[in-house]
């Protein structure tokens, strides 16, 4: 019997890693349909320190007629069906923003999906803290996801970005480390969007705001935090569907259970 070598034994995800990762799918579900119920409420996204219904918004959703219209900036999309003007489970005509499905709670009941935000918002945040730590003290920052300045050159960044428009290549990848762009987009949402999304969700708290009125001003005005709270969901949201196609493609049954059980380096 030959023996397995190290790298094909070593434990591919660690507990934390499975934890934080199961954890922060449910919290993003869980706050991007409740953020889309509070959206309810007033579909329009301005710049600034103010914005109300008589102000330039450079986003909104609403209907004119029989159609749902998106509108961004001066450009107008005809959303009906999903958008503005959609039909709900009994076959009623709704007029608000998202549809049912897509919000929680499926009705429309603003000071519960306030609920549900803030509830997952700390859950959320505290899980982020707790894997932050951890990955720091443990080296899972510098050892499964440093990047080095070799992996940085515009040569090694074009070879990493073909891998992943090969299936063979993507199988392969999904067995072994994690290439330069897979770190480097692991960076961006742990130390970039998460913290982004934390901050302009507190810039938007009139609480905090009285407290830390230094804060919204950090991103233009509490609308434009807003704002910048929406484009950042919407950023992990491509990062998730990015990342779900990639498991599709690469073997989802294989790395689902890796995600559940740890894996092995190698593990084929």
């Amino acid at each position: 019997m030959t023996a397995q070598r190290p790298d094909q034994t070593r434990q591919r995800h660690g507990v934390m890693v499975r934890a934080w990762h199961w954890l922060n799918a449910v919290a993003l579900a869980v706050m991007l349909m409740s953020g889309l119920a509070i959206f309810n409420a007033h579909p329009r996204l301005y710049w600034g320190q103010t914005g109300t219904w008589g102000d330039p918004a450079w986003l909104q959703i609403g209907s004119s007629g029989d159609k749902g219209l998106l509108l961004v900036g001066e450009r107008m999309f005809d959303t009906s069906g999903w958008l503005g003007l959609w039909t709900d489970s009994e076959g009623r005509t709704q007029q608000w923003a998202t549809p049912g499905w897509a919000t929680l709670p499926a009705r429309y009941d603003l000071a519960l999906a306030r609920n549900w935000h803030l509830l997952f918002a700390w859950v959320m945040v505290l899980a982020w803290l707790v894997y932050v730590l951890h990955g720091w003290w443990r080296g899972h920052f510098r050892g499964d996801l440093g990047v080095r300045s070799d992996q940085l050159r515009p040569r090694a960044l074009w070879l990493a970005l073909r891998a992943h428009f090969g299936l063979t290549a993507l199988r392969a990848l999904a067995t072994g480390e994690y290439n330069s762009l897979q770190r480097l987009s692991y960076l961006a949402v742990i130390f970039g969007l998460i913290p982004l999304m934390i901050l302009t969700g507190l810039s938007m708290s009139p609480g905090v705001n009285a407290a830390l009125p230094w804060l919204p001003e950090l991103f233009g005005g509490r609308q434009s935090a807003r704002s910048l709270h929406f484009l950042t969901m919407t950023g992990l949201l491509l990062f998730v569907v990015l990342h779900l196609v990639m498991v599709l493609l690469a073997g989802p049954f294989r790395l689902t259970r890796s995600m559940i059980t740890g894996g092995v380096q190698g593990d084929g």
